[in-house]
């Protein structure tokens, strides 16, 4: 996925530029028409195909799809204003070509102006947004269309062409964590810029204290039978693994041919490959917990009445958790527990009904009254949209486990962190808090992970609703 992403982005950023045009196309008619009576749009409609043309041909012919993420501010201005005067010459052109005498000028220049001014506030806004991600650092969420960490297994020739294709393109928004050699002794050394961090033995701990997204191998064939082992770990890791080699048999999930500007790749993937539905999914989740959470406000009001109301400490609970390969966020909850709880947690383990490293009790006794009521028709949780809105969580997805849990985890568990974690998943429809195999909870995550589609979260979101109604598998 290291180049998918920036092919959907420009194809977006082209739509959103049409529908630009288009609406200023409609303002400048209304404009003109307003100052005085013109003829009908039909007789003005046949040009919006042409005026499209126009702006869009001008936008890609001054590159302003080629580096979508590094355009300086008057760089961009300043293009604008060339495809203001070059397009307004092509169109004056095209209509007094075919002759159409009855079109007005000030409709003409409207309308380009308006353009103008849309495309520039939609460039800002991508700049800003843009230059705002970079600030945050690697610990970016990971959603669709940003910055992606790459991890390079090889230091040799090719390796260092891949490395400077990676570096002469920063428009694609991927960094290099490092670089990896078979050679313990090359480690420390600085090749094209980039530090070798480790060799293969230091692999896993470069993965689990670094956020990597892609491993990409750039090695020479005679180290084939030397990176099964790793090929396997990447794989029980969740993470994307590129392998720049004609060809190499290896019985992964899902393998795909790639190509980085003319650079081959043979990729392999064991987490969801479907941007558009990743794309489609993650708009979903923003317009209905935006939506959800506005119609929830009066019950949030009362909620947060009664939990101060009834016992001491905040009414919210805000707590560390992990998601997509080591990254964090702040997940939001109503508090449902005494304020002292964590420090009481030592108290209460011997009681722990979960096999594994969660932590489940029946009749917990830091829990409030308020709380117990709360947590069976999973209220305190619905909080979490505020996450799904801005983007840390989805609506459906692996529950977001603590660091100190993902630190207990096995290699094939840690697979769970390769999708963005989500408020409901198979575990809440199939058993919930039935559930005490701590194996059997992220057997149901992966196998949700490996059928994931829009369809079966549409089906886990009808059949959560009943659950959480009526408190099947609530204590």
């Amino acid at each position: 996925m290291i180049i998918e992403q920036y092919k959907i982005l420009k194809k977006i950023v082209i739509f959103t530029d049409i529908c630009i045009v288009a609406v200023a196309f409609a303002i400048g008619y209304l404009l003109r028409d307003t100052i005085h009576d013109i003829y009908p749009i039909s007789a003005y409609i046949g040009l919006l195909p042409v005026l499209i043309l126009i702006w869009v041909g001008l936008l890609y012919y001054f590159g302003m799809y080629g580096f979508l993420k590094v355009k300086k501010i008057p760089e961009v201005l300043f293009i604008v204003f060339k495809i203001v005067v070059i397009g307004f010459i092509l169109f004056g052109s095209y209509i007094f070509i075919i002759k159409m005498h009855n079109i007005s000028r000030l409709f003409i220049a409207f309308t380009f102006i308006l353009a103008a001014f849309l495309i520039i506030i939609e460039r800002l806004t991508l700049i800003f947004l843009f230059r705002s991600m970079v600030k945050r650092g690697p610990n970016i969420k990971a959603s669709l269309f940003v910055f992606r960490s790459i991890l390079i297994i090889g230091t040799g020739k090719r390796a260092r062409l891949f490395i400077d294709l990676i570096d002469n393109n920063p428009d694609w928004g991927i960094s290099i964590v490092g670089l990896v050699d078979i050679d313990p002794a090359k480690k420390g050394e600085i090749i094209n810029g980039h530090k070798v961090i480790g060799d293969f033995a230091d692999i896993p701990e470069i993965i689990h204290k670094n956020i990597v997204d892609e491993v990409v191998f750039v090695v020479p064939r005679s180290w084939l039978n030397k990176i099964e082992d790793i090929m396997y770990f990447c794989e029980n890791e969740g993470l994307s693994v590129n392998l720049a080699v004609d060809f190499f048999e290896l019985k992964l999930s899902k393998a795909k041919q790639t190509n980085l500007h003319g650079f081959p790749l043979l990729t392999f993937e064991s987490t969801p490959a479907k941007l558009w539905h990743l794309f489609i999914k993650r708009l979903f989740d923003f317009v209905f917990s935006g939506i959800a959470l506005i119609l929830l406000s009066p019950l949030f009001a009362i909620v947060a009445i009664l939990i101060k109301a009834t016992s001491k400490g905040p009414v919210l609970f805000k707590q560390k958790r992990c998601s997509i390969y080591g990254r964090w966020f702040i997940l939001y909850k109503f508090r449902t527990m005494v304020v002292d709880a964590e420090s009481r947690l030592k108290d209460v383990l011997s009681y722990n009904k979960m096999q594994g490293p969660v932590f489940k009790m029946k009749n917990d006794p830091r829990i409030t009254k308020v709380g117990k009521w709360l947590r069976k028709f999973s209220i305190d949780e619905l909080l979490q949209l505020w996450n799904v809105f801005i983007g840390d969580m989805s609506l459906v997805g692996p529950r977001p486990p603590l660091q100190a849990e993902v630190d207990k985890y096995d290699n094939w568990q840690r697979r769970k962190l390769s999708m963005r974690p989500g408020v409901t998943c198979l575990w809440q429809i199939m058993g919930r808090n039935k559930i005490t195999d701590f194996n059997e909870w992220m057997r149901l995550d992966l196998e949700y992970i490996d059928n994931w589609s829009l369809w079966l979260d549409l089906k886990i979101i009808l059949k959560t609703i009943p659950v959480v109604l009526f408190a099947i598998g609530a204590e």
